[in-house]
This record gives C-alpha cells, structure tokens and sequence, in this order.
C-alpha cells in the first residue's frame, strides 16, 4: 500500500499487544541522521507507551542502512530479544547506487530474520527525495518508526 495512502502513525491501539515482557532491539542507521533520528524517537515513544520497560530497549547505531542487517545480526548474537526494528533512510540519487544498496538492506533484513527466526522489521524508509523522508518521518504522512514499533510488538508475539 502505498503510504500517500495512509498515515504511518496511525493504528488502533487496541489490537496492538503489550510490550511490558518484550525486549526489543534497535538498529538505526546515522546516514541521513535528521531522518532517522526521528524515526528512532517514533519508535521509542511508541515502545513506551505500549508498556515496553525502557531497560528492555537497546540502540545500537550503525553508519549506513546497507550495515543494518549486520548490525541486527550482532545484536541477536549478543542477546536474547523478542524482536530487532531496522531504521534507515535510503533516498534516491542520480546513480542506480539507490538500486543496490535499497535491495541488498531488504533482502539482508529478510536473510537475518528467516536465518535467525526471530522478527526483524523493515523500518527503512526508501524514497525519490528528502521531503518524501520528511513527511515519513514525523510529518504529514506520520512516522515510519512508529508503524516499526507496532509491527515488533505485533510479531513478538508469534
């Protein structure tokens, strides 16, 4: 679905579980850091108003979306979650660098959860331009770090 459709930050509360036994890894990419900085607060805030133990919320910061597959893969190797969020922003450019770089971090992501059966979610924004990330991050059409949040705690419970 496309996301002019629907705003990211927008759920029904009631069908989202407690988050108050889950722990919850994030890795969040600093490229691009004035968007995923607010996809990681998104993120946070919503954790914590489910219920989520702020002692149960480890960050990790990695340089770039293609270093969050590793970087989910460390943490699961580290310790014992109920689920990883992956945030980053992947913004088009004048090269097919976009391309590769947009298809290596989906299917990483995919490879780490399948491989290590544990959810990791897809919280990577891929977009044509910055107001695109903008208005996915915290702007008209919400914030993708929220939807990331609900979607862990909806898989944790698998």
């Amino acid at each position: 679905m496309s996301s002019e459709l629907k705003n990211l930050s927008s759920y029904n509360k009631d069908e989202v579980p407690s988050g108050e036994k889950c722990s919850i890894g994030i890795v969040v990419s600093d490229w691009n850091d004035e968007i995923t900085s607010n996809l990681l607060k998104g993120a946070i805030e919503t954790l914590l108003q489910h219920d989520t133990d702020e002692k149960d919320i480890l960050v990790e910061h990695v340089p770039g979306a293609y270093e969050l597959p590793f970087g989910a893969k460390a943490l699961i190797d580290r310790k014992k979650f109920d689920a990883i969020i992956c945030l980053g922003c992947i913004i088009q450019g004048e090269t097919r660098h976009f391309d590769f770089i947009a298809d290596a971090v989906a299917n990483g992501i995919m490879r780490v959860s399948l491989d290590e059966e544990i959810p990791v979610v897809f919280g990577v924004l891929t977009t044509n331009n910055i107001e695109q990330a903008r208005e996915r991050s915290g702007g008209r059409l919400g914030n993708k770090g929220v939807e990331a949040a609900i979607t862990a705690l909806k898989m944790s419970v698998l």
